[in-house]
C-alpha cells in the first residue's frame, strides 16, 4: 500500500519536454531516499494542460507540479515526498487559492466547464495497466453487452444516445451500427477504427490512444456484437509511436485476460482486433480510402454507393468509426442512453473534444459538452489571447472546415451551428487566430496543405485544388485582381459539387468562409496593395521613423542583406530594393522606429 501516488504525463507532448528523463530521475531519488515502497510511480496520458508540460501530480494532496525539469525532482522528492512540504514555485498557479491552499484540478479554469466522457482516463490511469482499467468499470460494458443485451439492444441503446460521429461528418453512429447489421445478413463482417486523424493541430485520438487505449478495444468489441463481426483493425499512422506501442500493449494484455479472441465472458462470442499502421496520407481519413489502404492497396477513395455498411473492408459490411466516437460507447451502455442525450443541445449530443491551438493561452485537450460557446472556449477554458491581443477568427475542422470570426464569438458550438456559417465540428481541431493573422494566408496554408495530400484520382481535386492555390498565391504576391476573386469562388463552387470524396468537396471551405467573412482583405491585397495583417512579405515595406531612430546601428548590424544604412547617432535609413522582410530589424530595435506597412 502506497502513501503517495506521483502521476507523471507520458503523453507525446509532454515526452517530447523530457518526461521519461524525469521519470527516471524520480524513481532514482525515491530510491537514494528509501522511498520505493511509499510512493508509486504511474505514467499516465494526457491531462490537457499542454502548454504546462511536463506534469506532475502528487496525491492525496492533488499538487500539481508544471513545467518540470530533471533539475527540479530532486528538491519535490527531499521536500514534497520525504517531508511534506510542497515546492510552492512550481504548482499551477490556478491550483492555489488566495489564502494558499491547493485546490482541485475541477476547480480551476480550463477543467470546471468541461465534462470528460472520451478522456475520463486520460491522466487518471496507466495506460499500460489493464487492471487500472478494469478498476474504473472498465469491460463491465462489454460484459454486460454479451451477457445481457441482444445485438438490436446494443444499436437501439446507440441510437437513443443521439451519439453521431466525432471524426467529421457527424452520420448517426447507432443507424451506421443499423445498417451494417441489416443490410447483408451473416457472413463476415469487419468493425474498423479511423485512428489516421490527419488534420493539422488535430490530437484528440492521439491522446485517446496514448492515454486509455482499452477503451478503444472495448467499445469495438461491442461494436462488433451489435453488428455480427468477429475482427476488427485499427488504422493509426505511423507518425503516432507511443500510440501505437501502448495499443499494441493493450491488445495483448486484453487477449490474455480472455477479453479478446474466443469465447469472451463465456458468452460464445468472439472478436480479435489488429492494428494497421498508415503512411501518413491525409487521404486516408476517408472511409473506402482508409479500407483500401487495409485492403494493402494504394489509398484512394472508391466511389459511393455502394457504402461500406454493404460493401466496405475486403468488400464485405463494415463499420467505421473514429477514435472518440468509440470511446463514448462503453459509458453508455454503462450509465444509460438518457445519461447521455441529457448533455448537449437538441440535435448534438454529449460532449465533444477539441484541440485548442495557435493563438490561445491555454493550448492542449478540452472535452465539452455541446452547445458550449466559442467564446467560453476561448476566453475561459483557453486563457484568452496571449499579449493582449483581439480574437480575429477560429478554424475548426482543419483542411476541411472554415474560419468563425468574431462576429460569431458567442456561437454555441454544434454539428447543425458549425455548418450554417459554413465550417464545420471535423475532428475537432480549433486553432484560434488574433488581430496579427491575414486570413488569406490562412485559406492559402490549408489548400497547399489540400494540394499535397490529394491523392490525384479525380481531376476537380487533382487539378482545382492546385489552380485555387495559385490564384490565391498570386493575391498574397500582390498580383492579383478582382477578376481572380470572383474565379476563386466559382471554381471553389466546381470543386465542391464534382469532386469524388470528401476531401475534395470540403478542400474549398477554408476560402469560401475566408471569402465570406473576410472579403475586405482579398480587396486590400487586389486593390491596395496591401496585406493588413503585415504577413503577406511580397506586400510588406518596413521603414525607419526618423524622429524616433537614436542611431544606435543595432537594426544594420543585424540585417543579414546590409540593407539598412546610417552613421552612429543619426537616423538610418532602409533601402527597400535589398530588404527581404526578414523582420529582424524591427524585432531587435529597442525604440519602436522601425514599422511595417
Amino acid at each position: 500500500m502506497y502513501r503517495s501516488h506521483v502521476l507523471v504525463c507520458g503523453g507525446t507532448g509532454c515526452t517530447s519536454s523530457g518526461s521519461e528523463e524525469i521519470i527516471r530521475v524520480l524513481k532514482d531519488e525515491l530510491d537514494k531516499n528509501g522511498l520505493t515502497s511509499e510512493v508509486s510511480v504511474v505514467k499516465t496520458g494526457c491531462h490537457g494542460l499542454c502548454a504546462l508540460g511536463p506534469i506532475m501530480i502528487v496525491y492525496p494532496e492533488a499538487v500539481f507540479y508544471s513545467m518540470v525539469e530533471t533539475k527540479d525532482v530532486p528538491e519535490i522528492v527531499s521536500e514534497h515526498l520525504l517531508k511534506g512540504r510542497v515546492v510552492s514555485r512550481l504548482v499551477y498557479d490556478e491550483t492555489v487559492s488566495s489564502e494558499g491552499e491547493i485546490k482541485s484540478l475541477a476547480d480551476t479554469n480550463f477543467y470546471k466547464k468541461q465534462h470528460r466522457i472520451a478522456l475520463r482516463n486520460c491522466g487518471v490511469i496507466n495506460p499500460e495497466n489493464i487492471e487500472e482499467y478494469i478498476g474504473t468499470r472498465g469491460y463491465e460494458a462489454l460484459g454486460k453487452v454479451v451477457t445481457e443485451m441482444t445485438p438490436d439492444d446494443v444499436i437501439k441503446c446507440i441510437l437513443d444516445s443521439g451519439l453521431r460521429g466525432r471524426g467529421g461528418g457527424g452520420f448517426p453512429t447507432g443507424r451506421k451500427w443499423q445498417l451494417a447489421k441489416d443490410l447483408v445478413k451473416g457472413g463476415q463482417k469487419y468493425v474498423c477504427c479511423n485512428a489516421d486523424e490527419g488534420d493539422p493541430g488535430a490530437f484528440m485520438d492521439r491522446s485517446i490512444l496514448e492515454g486509455d487505449p482499452h477503451a478503444l478495444i472495448e467499445a469495438m468489441a461491442i461494436a462488433g456484437y451489435a453488428i455480427g463481426a468477429n475482427q476488427g483493425y485499427v488504422y493509426v499512422r505511423a507518425e503516432y509511436p507511443i500510440a501505437v506501442e501502448r495499443l499494441q500493449i493493450a491488445i495483448n494484455q486484453a487477449k490474455e485476460y480472455g477479453l479478446l479472441g474466443e469465447n469472451i465472458f463465456g458468452s460464445g462470442f468472439s472478436f480479435d482486433l489488429g492494428i494497421r499502421l498508415g503512411a501518413g496520407a491525409f487521404v486516408c481519413g476517408e472511409e473506402t480510402a482508409l479500407m483500401t489502404s487495409i485492403e494493402g492497396n494504394r489509398g484512394e477513395p472508391r466511389p459511393r454507393p455502394p457504402f461500406p455498411a454493404e460493401k466496405g473492408l475486403f468488400g464485405k459490411p463494415t463499420v467505421l468509426n473514429n477514435v472518440e466516437t468509440y470511446a463514448n460507447i462503453p459509458q453508455i451502455i454503462l450509465n444509460g442512453p438518457e445519461w447521455f442525450s441529457a448533455m448537449g443541445t437538441e440535435k448534438s449530443k454529449g460532449t465533444k473534444v477539441f484541440a485548442l491551438g495557435g493563438k490561445i493561452k491555454n493550448t492542449g485537450l478540452v472535452e465539452i459538452p455541446m452547445g458550449t460557446t466559442l467564446r467560453e472556449v476561448v476566453e475561459e477554458i483557453g486563457g484568452g489571447i496571449p499579449n493582449g491581443k483581439k480574437f480575429k477568427a477560429a478554424q475548426t475542422g482543419g483542411p476541411s472546415g472554415g474560419c468563425i470570426p468574431a462576429e460569431y464569438f458567442d456561437i454555441e458550438m454544434d454539428y447543425d451551428n458549425l455548418i450554417a456559417i459554413g465550417s464545420m465540428m471535423g475532428s475537432g481541431g480549433l486553432i484560434v487566430m488574433d488581430e496579427d493573422n491575414c486570413m488569406v494566408d490562412i485559406a492559402k496554408f490549408f489548400l497547399e496543405f489540400t494540394v499535397d495530400e490529394s491523392c490525384g484520382k479525380c481531376t476537380p481535386c487533382r487539378i482545382g485544388t492546385k489552380r485555387l492555390y495559385e490564384i490565391l498565391d498570386k493575391i498574397t504576391k500582390g498580383n492579383g485582381t478582382l477578376e481572380d476573386i470572383d474565379k476563386l469562388e466559382e471554381l471553389c463552387y466546381f470543386i465542391k459539387e464534382n469532386s469524388l470524396c470528401g476531401l475534395g468537396q470540403t478542400a474549398p471551405n477554408p476560402v469560401l468562409s475566408t471569402l465570406k467573412f473576410f472579403r475586405d482583405e482579398y480587396v486590400a491585397h487586389v486593390v491596395d496593395k496591401k496585406c493588413p495583417a503585415g504577413v503577406c512579405k511580397d506586400l510588406l515595406r518596413y521603414t525607419i521613423d526618423p524622429d524616433k531612430c537614436k542611431g544606435c546601428t543595432m537594426c544594420a548590424r543585424v540585417c543579414p542583406n546590409n540593407a539598412i544604412s546610417g552613421a552612429v547617432k543619426t537616423p538610418h535609413v532602409i533601402d527597400t530594393d535589398k530588404c527581404v522582410k526578414c523582420g529582424a530589424c524591427m524585432e531587435k530595435c529597442k525604440f519602436g522606429a522601425i514599422s511595417k506597412c
